[in-house]
């Protein structure tokens, strides 16, 4: 998945806290940037405005800090990703059971698969 440099760019001046460098923004795992991409396509679609993605993303960071996130960082995108699928949810882009269903499946692809191989879903993994 690529991301188009001007959304990226546009994305990092509209978000606060969006961690990024003079290049753009910044990411430690590849599924980091995989979130990130998947926010722009849903912005490019309407889905939602950036101010409203901030809003969003700052609820959940609040609520993951009360809930005794250390903030140090590195829970970033883990927060991003729940506030993805909190949008995709409240907008019936996709039903919550489903976004679970996935993330189940997802975790049994990555416990078969052997550490540094792609991970990939298979109709055994939604069983």
């Amino acid at each position: 998945m690529t991301i188009d440099r001007h959304a990226a760019m546009q994305a990092a001046a509209s978000i606060p806290g969006l961690p990024r460098d003079s290049e753009g923004p910044v990411f430690r795992e590849p599924w980091e940037a995989r979130a990130f991409a998947m926010a722009l396509a849903l912005h490019a679609r309407g889905l939602f405005t950036w101010p409203e993605w901030a809003d969003a993303l700052a609820r959940q960071i609040r609520r993951a800090q009360a809930e005794g996130d250390a903030d140090n960082g590195e829970t970033y995108y883990r927060h991003w990703l729940a506030t993805l699928e909190q949008l995709v949810t409240a907008k019936n882009v996709a039903p919550a059971a489903e976004l679970h269903r996935y993330r189940d499946a997802w975790d049994h692809a990555a416990d078969r698969t052997p550490h540094g191989q792609p991970i990939e879903l298979t109709p055994e993994d939604f069983g």
